[in-house]
């Protein structure tokens, strides 16, 4: 009698898998839980596995070619950037993620941290804590209604931020390189980036990281900004670059910025951003609710269980034949 198939979990940080677990258990899998990112530690364990359930560990093609039991890698996200999805792809092995689950929690995440930026609460929070009850900071905040918001990425989280923003703020305006040039985003007056950098009073970055969109915020990107905006990013960190970031908040050329995503996470200590009374950082919680937090770990094994059924998985982000995959049959 065949072995049952192997499920991995390489890491899942502060979500609790226990519910994906059952689900994987119910269905014949023998499961194990690492806690890792550490490529060596998950090869040693994961040697006959067929399903890796990852939560932010890398999943490079050098961990790929070494597991050659391995047939899906199921995210706990809806980024796919920490595999290398040509690798997997050309060993038959599927890569899914975790298409919408969380856009309404990123949206409204997004959206509160752009208001705080524009009401200027990182300062006041700061001089309120050091016992400045009198500190203003100058120019006062423009009014709401009058500012002009400008969103990068108007995908289903780039849409949502706009519908939240609407009614509330002049205009939001917005640029995708990806959308097609007619297609009509409710509440967005399309235009290229030089204008939304030039116009915004606040950027809010909606991308994926790829080679193309990594450190797209860089000196010449920041430059182009409208002097004193804001930016804030719950995308992925690697789209901002940390020390231009920096180079212009000192400046004066940003007022301020707000960040779900680092660059790094967890943040060293002395991370340059932490300390500032002009930065807002959120430890990437902007998909988290009460609604998430059950639907992300069950959602991740069913794209396991789908593909063990089917030999494809609800969500898969590669196309890989259903003659490589096979299933677990």
């Amino acid at each position: 009698m065949p072995s049952a198939p192997l499920a991995v979990y390489t890491d899942v940080d502060d979500l609790d898998p226990t519910p994906g677990v059952h689900l994987l258990r119910a269905a014949g899998f023998r499961v194990e839980v690492l806690e890792t990112r550490d490529e060596e530690e998950i090869l040693a364990a994961a040697q006959d596995a067929q399903a890796l359930l990852v939560g932010y560990a890398p999943i490079p093609a050098s961990l790929i070619e070494r597991l050659p039991r391995l047939r899906v890698i199921a995210l706990l996200s809806r980024g796919w950037d920490t595999v290398d999805v040509e690798a997997a792809t050309q060993r038959g092995v599927w890569v899914a993620n975790l298409d919408d689950l969380s856009s309404d929690e990123v949206a409204d995440h997004t959206w509160v941290l752009a208001g705080a930026l524009l009401r200027d609460l990182p300062f006041h929070q700061a001089a309120v804590r050091r016992g400045d009850w009198l500190a203003r900071r100058m120019p006062p905040p423009r009014r709401l209604s009058t500012v002009t918001v400008g969103l990068l990425g108007l995908g289903r989280i780039g849409a949502k931020v706009a519908a939240r923003a609407a009614g509330q703020v002049a205009e939001v305006i917005g640029h995708d390189p990806w959308l097609p040039d007619g297609v009509a985003v409710p509440h967005v007056r399309r235009a290229p980036l030089d204008e939304v950098l030039a116009a915004a009073d606040v950027v809010s970055l909606h991308l994926p990281l790829t080679d193309d969109t990594h450190h797209l915020v860089d000196p010449g990107f920041l430059a182009r900004m409208r002097p004193g905006s804001r930016l804030v990013n719950t995308a992925r960190g690697g789209l901002v670059d940390v020390g231009a970031l920096t180079a212009a908040l000192d400046s004066g050329q940003l007022s301020g910025a707000a960040l779900d995503v680092l660059d790094v996470e967890p943040p060293a200590a002395g991370h340059p951003l932490l300390q500032r009374d002009d930065v807002l950082v959120t430890p990437h919680v902007a998909y988290l609710s009460d609604v998430t937090r059950r639907t992300y770990v069950t959602e991740q094994a069913t794209n396991v269980l789908e593909w063990a059924r089917t030999g494809r998985p609800v969500s898969p982000v590669n196309d890989v034949t259903p003659a490589t995959t096979g299933g677990t049959r």
